[in-house]
């Protein structure tokens, strides 16, 4: 047999072998029907030839739907009924790492959260009006969505419409905004399209040529292609679109290589086999058979003399990749065949990494049983652990220390799995931790405890735990912060309130002797600087340099804070090492409602610092007309002089400001002495 009936050979046996597999996963693929009947039979197929036949989990189907759901969001009502099928059937609550819209779209329809984590954007899918409508009734995007001719020439001839007009919307894929042609390329609308070209000379760009592939409409392709060079992208949707004649058409007419990742991303089987068939690429393919969750396919490519532990561009081995996939069949499979099973990948991660942070547990018991180092540390220098601890992943962090685990692992940084379990606020895992002996006051390198994170983070469950096991609630990272000042500096008042009520030293200082209250004035925030005073915060604590909060409130535009420190006695005319006060910095900063807050309750107007400049010295030789014109208007000295003679005219003039010369001139400044 030749070489090249060798490699046809491959693709025959295995596209026969894999039938069923490469049926179903078209038909979710290539769906576009909204029938009842149609969508049983494909759901049907799904189960028999894809979780009854190859054993790949329903909660990975779910996955893959909710991701290629966007590539043809026409049938979005579609995906979400054959998911609910899936649902109901196996009885599924939660889904790792799915489509964050499609998420949401699921809970609209059907009141069910597939993954509570994304819970997090539903607001925010609420606030841009998402449905599984995908546009709403009488819109120029439904219009195209459907092809609608009739409704979308009444859109173009209607008052004030854009022809440039971009559509964002998450419902799509990723890209900078959508342009009606593009939109027009994306759904296939061929009609829509024709008008835009001719009527309205609208452009045909690189999106338009790769959203064709997606659309599938020849006609609009072929127009496309006198204009644009098809390029990576394209061969990326024409794979998603499980179309071969496209992947074929790519490959053969413009030399575009198939991306086996892709392929195996999207279960694109026949691309795959076809890039098998042109190269007789074995080890290459092997790496990403995992992600078929096809073990017989594994066990071709191993009889055919793959290389057991060949590598993916980032250094993946197939083991790490059913790792990753959680494929437990795929997985024996590798290592009964001599997979290395502490490969390191680019980044230093070993396939227990990935098991560790996607919650696999029956990979990573398999992966320990068959001598996986427990505590391999990656290139930044995390172990398994730190992984679970990110990801409050409890029974994987169980299963990883009773097995040996280094609680008190330090990555390159200093952190151990409790800094991240405390800056995740995973509390189930830092109690986890805790109880095995995990050091509460352990230090980065910046000396920061896991307390200092679950303050900084405002991880309030996680903050409670850390004390009442004892935590230092004082301790200082190298910077002088404890953990009250990264409550105050992060506005988390919640982490606040716990360590207060615990004994936080509330006017503790840094090494520039800044108070929790200094960083709740600077960054404004009110109910945080509120909680501090209530509490005993010194309202007119010092810095090194002099700076009281109410310096830090002066220099902000809003005057919520500087109405807090006032009401509760800061010192109005408190002067820093160089003689400001806070009503200087109002000007410096062009405080303008500061600067009013300020003077009506007294702040002294033409106050020197040890240059001996008021305020109007500064809103003059910054420019700052508005706060200047506030000075002026309530009794400002107008030719107050420095140490070195110089009024603010002459500040205003160095800086070629015509408006303040003017305001300050036509309220008597005096044109001398320059």
């Amino acid at each position: 047999m030749s070489k090249g009936e060798t490699h046809q050979a491959h693709y025959d046996k295995l596209m026969e072998i894999f039938t069923g597999y490469n049926d179903a996963s078209d038909a979710l693929y290539r769906l576009k029907t909204n029938d009842e009947e149609k969508l049983n039979a494909i759901y049907n197929k799904i189960k028999q030839n894809l979780i009854d036949s190859y054993r790949i989990p329903p909660g990975e189907i779910i996955n893959k739907i909710s991701q290629l759901s966007i590539y043809n969001n026409c049938f979005m009502k579609s995906y979400l009924a054959v998911v609910k099928q899936i649902v109901d059937e196996f009885h599924l609550n939660q889904v790792n790492k799915i489509n964050d819209v499609f998420n949401y779209l699921f809970y609209k329809e059907y009141n069910i959260v597939l993954n509570e984590n994304g819970r997090i954007f539903f607001n925010e899918f609420e606030d841009s009006h998402y449905s599984s409508d995908i546009h709403e009734q009488n819109t120029i995007h439904r219009s195209i969505m459907y092809d609608d001719k009739i409704s979308f020439i009444i859109f173009t001839e209607s008052e004030g419409f854009d022809k440039n007009q971009k559509l964002k919307s998450d419902l799509y894929p990723y890209s900078r905004g959508i342009s009606l042609l593009e939109l027009c390329c994306y759904h296939g609308s061929v009609d829509c399209f024709k008008i835009l070209i001719t009527k309205f000379q609208s452009e045909i760009t690189p999106d338009c040529l790769r959203y064709s592939f997606l659309g599938g409409n020849q006609a609009i392709m072929n127009e496309c292609l006198k204009v644009q060079k098809p390029d990576y992208e394209c061969m990326k949707y024409a794979i998603i679109s499980h179309n071969i004649d496209f992947v074929t058409f790519l490959m053969n007419e413009h030399n575009i290589k198939i991306d086996l990742e892709l392929c195996s991303k999207y279960n694109n089987l026949q691309s795959f086999l076809v890039y098998l068939d042109q190269t007789n690429d074995i080890n290459t393919c092997f790496v990403y058979s995992p992600n078929f969750h096809l073990s017989s396919l594994l066990e071709y490519f191993i009889s055919n003399g793959a290389d057991i532990n060949a590598k993916t561009e980032i250094g993946c081995t197939p083991l790490h990749l059913a790792a990753i996939k959680n494929s437990k069949e795929a997985a024996e499979i590798l290592i009964s065949n001599g997979a290395d099973i502490n490969a390191k990948d680019k980044d230093g991660c070993t396939p227990l990494h990935y098991t560790a942070s996607n919650n696999w547990k029956e990979i990573a018991e398999i992966l320990i049983s068959n001598g996986a180092d427990i505590n391999a540390k990656n290139k930044y220098g995390c172990t398994p652990l730190h992984y679970t601890a990110s990801n409050n992943w409890k029974e994987i962090a169980e299963i990883l220390i009773s097995n040996g685990a280094d609680i008190n692992a330090k990555d390159k940084d200093g952190f151990t799995p409790l800094h991240y379990a405390a800056r995740n606020n995973s509390k189930e895992t830092a109690e986890i931790l805790i109880s095995n002996g995990a050091d509460i006051n352990a230090k980065t390198e910046i000396g920061f405890t896991p307390l200092h994170l679950a303050a900084r983070e405002n991880s309030k469950e996680t903050a409670e735990i850390l004390i009442s096991n004892g935590a230092d609630i004082n301790a200082k990272d190298k910077d002088g912060f404890t953990p009250l000042h990264y409550a105050a500096r992060n506005n988390s008042k919640e982490t606040a309130e716990i360590l207060i009520s615990n004994g936080a030293d509330i006017n503790a200082k840094d090494e520039d002797r800044c108070t929790p209250l200094h960083y709740a004035a600077s960054n404004i925030w009110k109910e945080t600087a509120e909680i501090l005073i209530s509490n005993g915060a010194d309202i007119n604590a010092k810095n090194k340099y002099g700076f009281t909060p109410l310096h830090y409130a002066a220099s902000n535009i809003w005057k919520g804070i500087a109405e807090i420190l006032i009401s509760n006695g800061a010192d109005i005319n408190a002067k820093t090492e160089i003689g400001c006060t806070p009503l200087h910095l109002a000007a410096i900063k062009n405080s303008k409602e500061a600067a009013e807050i300020l003077i009506s309750n007294g702040a002294d107007i033409n106050a020197k610092d040890k240059d001996g400049c008021t305020p109007l010295h500064y809103a003059a030789g910054n420019t700052k007309k508005e706060t200047a014109e506030i000075l002026i208007s309530n009794g400002a000295d107008i030719n107050a002089k420095n140490k070195d003679g110089c009024t603010p005219l002459y500040y205003a003039a160095i800086k070629n400001s015509k408006e303040i010369t003017e305001i300050l001139i036509s309220n008597g400044g005096v044109i001398s002495g320059f």
